[in-house]
C-alpha cells in the first residue's frame, strides 16, 4: 500500500517533463529570427526533440530499472562510457543552472526595477539564493518536489504562454503593426548565411533533457504505458508552446532590442502599454519566475539519481552514496550545489549578463551533446546485443527504424555541435578568441574530469 502511495500519475509525468523542458527563458533565442524560427524549430524537433523521445521511450520500458543513461550506456559499452554518459548529463545541467536562474532573476527584477536584470551583481545573488532554496526543497522528496514542479509549470509558463500567445493574437487582430514580416514565404531562412543558423544551438538547448524523465520511469502508474504516453503529450505541448511563444515576442519586440535574459518580459510589457494595463507584467513576471523555479526544482533531482546510481555501483567515493529517508541523494545535492555557487561567479567576469548567458548556454550544449552521442549509439548497440529483452515501446520499423532515428539524431548531434563554436554576430562584447577558448577549455576539462574520476574508482572500492 505504502508503495502505491508513492506512484505518480502519466500525467504528473508530462508535468515534470514539460517542467524540465518547457521554458519561456529560451524564446528570446529565436525570436530574432522572426518566422523563419518556425523552420528552425521544426528542423529541432524532427532532427533532435523526436529521436530522442522515440528511443528514450523505449529505453526507459525496455530496461525501467533506476538509472537512465548511465544504465544504457553501460549495457551497451560498460560501466566506463556508461559513467561518462552519466556526468555529461549531469554537469551541463549543472553549468546551465546561471543561465536559467539568471532569468529568473530577469523576470524577478520587473516586480521592482527592470534595469537590474543586466546587474552582474544582483544575478549572482538571486542565483545563489533560489537554487540553495530549490535544493533544500528537494530534500522533501520526489512526491513533494514534483507537485510543486506540476503547479509551476501549469501555472508559471503554461498560462503565461497561454497569456502572450492571446496577447499576440489580439495585437494582430486590432491592426497593430508587426516588427516582422509574417509573409509565409519569410518561415524558410537564409541557409547561405552561417548566421542565421548559428542559434540552431540554442534550439537544441531550448529542446535537450527528454530523457531525463527515463529516471522516474518505476516512479509511474504502469510505466510501460504511462511512460510513452507522459513523453509524446509533451513533445506537442512543447512544439505548440515554443513556436507560438516565440512569434509572439518578435511581433512586438524589435529584434535589435530583444534581450536573452529579459525578451519575454519585455514583450509582456509593450502588450500590457498597448492594452493600458501595465500593471499586468508584475503579475507575468511573478508567474514566470514561479515557471522557472519549477524548472529548476525538476532538474536539481533527475540527473542525480542517474549519478547515484551510478556511485552505488562504485564508480564515486562511499560518500556520494548517502541519501536521506526519502532516497534523495543528500550529498549529491550538496556536491552539486557548491558547483553551482563557484559557477555563478562567472558572471562576475563576463562583460555582461546577456554574453555569460549566451556563452554559458553553449558550452552546456556542446557538453550534453556528446552524452547524447553515447545514448545514440548505445541505442543501437542495445538492439543487437539484447535482442530478446521485452521492450513494451519499441521506435517503429524494426531495427531499420532504430538504425534511422539514432543516425538522424547522432548527424543532427554532431552538426549542432560544430557550429555552436561560430558566435552570433550580436554577441556583446565577447571577442571570437575568447569565445572558443572558453569553449574548448570547458569541453576538455569535463571530459577529462569523468575518466579520471572513473580510473581512481579501485581507489575507493578496497
Amino acid at each position: 500500500m505504502e508503495q502505491s502511495k508513492k506512484k505518480i500519475t502519466p500525467l504528473m509525468l508530462a508535468m515534470i517533463t514539460l517542467a524540465i523542458i518547457v521554458t519561456l527563458r529560451g524564446l528570446p533565442f529565436l525570436a530574432k529570427y522572426g518566422l523563419s524560427s518556425i523552420f528552425f524549430y521544426l528542423f529541432s524537433a524532427l532532427f533532435f526533440l523526436l529521436p530522442v523521445s522515440l528511443i528514450a521511450a523505449e529505453l526507459a520500458t525496455a530496461w525501467p530499472e533506476k538509472g537512465g543513461v548511465f544504465l544504457w550506456v553501460s549495457k551497451a559499452f560498460g560501466d566506463k562510457w556508461g559513467f561518462m554518459a552519466t556526468f555529461l548529463q549531469w554537469i551541463p545541467i549543472v553549468i546551465w543552472y546561471p543561465t536559467a536562474l539568471s532569468f529568473i532573476a530577469a523576470a524577478i527584477s520587473y516586480l521592482f526595477n527592470p534595469t537590474l536584470a543586466e546587474n552582474k551583481f544582483y544575478a549572482l545573488a538571486m542565483t545563489l539564493v533560489i537554487y540553495w532554496g530549490a535544493t533544500l526543497l528537494n530534500f522533501k522528496g520526489l512526491k513533494t518536489s514534483g507537485w510543486i514542479s506540476s503547479f509551476c509549470v501549469l501555472f508559471g509558463t503554461l498560462l503565461p504562454a497561454a497569456i502572450i500567445i492571446f496577447c499576440a493574437a489580439i495585437f494582430l487582430i486590432n491592426g497593430h503593426p508587426s516588427e516582422i514580416s509574417l509573409s509565409i514565404k519569410n518561415i524558410i531562412p537564409d541557409l547561405s548565411n552561417m548566421q542565421n543558423i548559428v542559434f540552431l544551438a540554442g534550439i537544441f538547448l531550448v529542446f535537450a533533457g527528454m530523457e531525463i524523465s527515463a529516471v522516474h520511469v518505476n516512479d509511474v502508474e504502469n510505466p510501460q504505458k504511462g511512460y510513452p504516453k507522459a513523453i509524446f503529450l509533451s513533445f506537442f505541448i512543447i512544439l505548440t508552446v515554443c513556436i507560438l511563444g516565440t512569434l509572439s515576442i518578435a511581433i512586438v519586440v524589435p529584434k535589435d532590442e530583444i534581450s536573452l535574459v529579459a525578451g519575454v518580459l519585455q514583450a509582456f510589457k509593450t502588450f500590457f502599454t498597448i492594452f493600458n494595463i501595465p500593471f499586468f507584467t508584475l503579475l507575468m513576471a511573478l508567474l514566470i519566475s514561479l515557471g522557472a523555479i519549477g524548472q529548476v526544482l525538476a532538474l536539481i533531482i533527475g540527473p542525480t539519481k542517474a549519478m547515484l546510481a551510478s556511485a552505488q555501483r562504485g564508480d564515486l567515493p562511499p560518500f556520494f552514496k548517502k541519501v536521506n529517508e526519502k532516497n534523495i541523494p543528500t550529498n549529491i545535492l550538496l556536491t552539486q550545489g557548491v558547483i553551482v555557487t563557484l559557477i555563478s561567479v562567472v558572471f562576475l567576469f563576463m562583460p555582461t549578463v546577456s554574453s555569460s548567458f549566451w556563452m554559458l548556454s553553449v558550452l552546456t550544449i556542446q557538453l550534453y551533446l556528446i552524452m547524447y552521442m553515447l545514448f545514440y549509439a548505445a541505442a543501437v548497440r542495445l538492439r543487437y546485443k539484447y535482442p530478446k529483452q521485452k521492450r513494451i515501446f519499441r521506435v517503429p520499423g524494426k531495427n531499420y527504424g532504430m538504425w534511422i532515428a539514432s543516425t538522424v539524431g547522432l548527424v543532427a548531434a554532431v552538426f549542432v555541435f560544430f557550429l555552436s563554436f561560430v558566435p552570433p554576430l550580436d554577441l556583446p562584447k565577447t571577442s571570437i578568441p575568447f569565445f572558443i577558448g572558453f569553449l574548448i577549455f570547458g569541453i576538455i576539462l569535463f571530459t577529462l574530469i569523468p575518466l579520471i574520476i572513473y580510473s581512481l574508482k579501485s581507489r575507493w572500492q578496497k
